[in-house]
């Protein structure tokens, strides 16, 4: 797998190796799940990779930034399916996600992450910018793509256009963590198809007025 670390992470110095961050990364996954964010240290996380700890504080502030970047790592995985519709292609993302929320080690790391950030701004900017920003990549592409079909209608102004790709994903990604792993609900197939209808009713509803 290749490393997906953002530029922003990356520091001077030697060249990174790819294979290291891969196993640095997977061994953080691993330590959450088995040990929990109380008990996860550096040390256990070099330890598990066969790394030294010096060679993850070349690359990491601290615990909080690799567990960030550890669960960005396994979002960098979705992937817009084309399904032939705007209708079905959000099913098709809505199932994959929830499929990606149900794995121990991608549901332990983003709940520890998300309960750290309410009182850590820079921990909160760097989920923005690592998991948020990255992956509006399938609204936005998801949306040109409808377009292009003529399933939507076009947005010429960037503002309101950056807006509506936010409000989207925002939707989306909401709805899903909730009922995935709030609810403890299942996201199948018909709910999946359920929501996509309520999104695309108030897509076509905004896009009236």
């Amino acid at each position: 797998m290749q490393s997906r670390i953002p530029p922003s992470a990356r520091t001077g110095g030697r060249p990174r190796s790819a294979a290291a961050d891969t196993a640095i990364l997977e061994a953080t996954r691993q330590a959450l799940v088995e040990l929990g964010w109380s008990k996860l240290t550096l040390g256990d996380v070099a330890t598990r990779a066969g790394v030294a700890k010096t060679t993850l504080y070349r690359r990491w502030a601290g615990k909080s930034e690799l567990v960030v970047d550890a669960v960005a790592e396994l979002f960098d995985e979705l992937e817009l399916p084309d399904r032939g519709s705007l209708a079905a292609d959000i099913e098709g993302v809505v199932l994959q996600f929830a499929a990606l929320l149900s794995r121990p080690e991608t549901k332990t790391a983003l709940m520890a992450v998300v309960a750290e950030s309410t009182s850590d701004a820079p921990l909160r900017e760097r989920i923005r910018t690592s998991i948020v920003d990255r992956q509006k990549r399938l609204v936005l592409a998801g949306r040109q793509r409808a377009q292009q079909r003529g399933e939507l209608p076009p947005e010429p102004d960037p503002a309101a256009a950056a807006r509506t790709a936010d409000l989207i994903f925002d939707v989306t990604a909401g709805a899903v963590v909730h009922r995935a792993l709030v609810s403890a609900e299942p996201v199948d197939q018909e709910w999946a198809h359920r929501f996509t209808l309520l999104l695309l009713g108030g897509l076509a509803a905004a896009a009236a007025q």
